[in-house]
């Protein structure tokens, strides 16, 4: 027996994460100098994180750290169960090292048991697809070990494509620099950005307007898709605090897509990604070919 872990970036909401049979750990983000966990809107509703933020409440974020990791995988090591854990990338965060550490210590303290870590490179509900799909194969009869292969193997499949309509977060995140912050927001720039091999974010073009933004995200998925635009595989969006612009999304993709395996499923971007991106943010997920330099 394993367990399937996440941390709670992978931006799924908490009822289709108990159907997937994944388990996860919460980061923490401290809002307005009250630290609260990032629990997929137990404590707070992302309505109200986004409304707060919009109003100019402070914010900032934090990882996991090696002490909460040993505590949380305590418990499934106790009932006799192995666990394969996969972390926000370490591209955006340190918690990989946090939960490598934990690891290491607890298979010490657990002789024959196994906790695999992997670096997801992923962010948001890219992880969440990623997780969705690992979810599947378990449930398919992979092995603890198969399983932690196919993730190893198959990480960079996973495409990320993603724009803002409101650049304030991204400036003050130090992701784009003032003057192009405000430069572009004065010509209602929506840069499209994606997630590298690394795991960083980068930006690859600036587009004028949320249509032509919302026409360029689809036709990257028609570029990179896995059998272009035959694709027959799951896609997620997930969004902070724009649902319309997220469903503008999903409409291109599903017109675009006859084949796709379900709807598109929306999700919203939580507090710890959310408190990077502010509102305005719209990504898309699916599986592609490999990413690219």
């Amino acid at each position: 027996m394993y367990v399937l872990s996440c941390c709670s970036t992978a931006d799924l909401d908490l009822e289709y994460m108990r159907e997937s049979g994944l388990s996860f750990i919460g980061f923490h983000y401290t809002l307005d100098g009250v630290t609260y966990t990032d629990d997929l809107e137990q404590t707070m509703t992302y309505a109200e994180f986004y409304q707060r933020l919009t109003s100019g409440s402070d914010c900032v974020s934090s990882q996991i750290n090696s002490a909460e990791y040993e505590e949380y995988f305590r418990k499934f090591l106790q009932e006799g169960q192995d666990i394969l854990h996969v972390t926000l990338s370490s591209g955006i965060s340190g918690t990989l090292n946090s939960a490598r550490v934990a690891a290491e210590e607890l298979m010490e303290e657990f002789p024959g048991r196994t906790v695999y870590i992997v670096d997801s490179l992923c962010a948001s509900s890219g992880l969440g697809l990623f997780m969705a799909t690992l979810s599947s194969l378990k449930a398919g009869g992979m092995s603890l070990e198969e399983l932690y292969q196919w993730a190893l193997d198959n990480r960079q499949r996973l495409r990320h494509y993603f724009f803002s309509s409101d650049l304030s977060f991204f400036i003050k995140g130090g992701r784009i620099s003032k003057a192009a912050g405000v430069f572009g927001g004065m010509l209602g720039i929506c840069p499209l950005m994606d997630v590298a091999p690394d795991g960083t974010l980068r930006v690859l073009e600036k587009i004028r307007g949320k249509k032509r933004v919302t026409d360029a995200i689809v036709r990257k998925m028609e570029q990179t898709a896995d059998k272009g635009r035959e694709y027959d595989g799951k896609c997620f969006i997930s969004n902070s605090a724009c649902l319309k612009d997220a469903e503008a999304v999903a409409k291109l993709v599903e017109e675009r897509f006859p084949k796709l395996d379900g709807k598109v499923k929306i999700f919203s971007i939580g507090t710890t990604i959310g408190t990077h991106t502010g509102p305005g943010t719209v990504a898309l997920f699916f599986w592609g070919s490999p990413r690219g330099g």
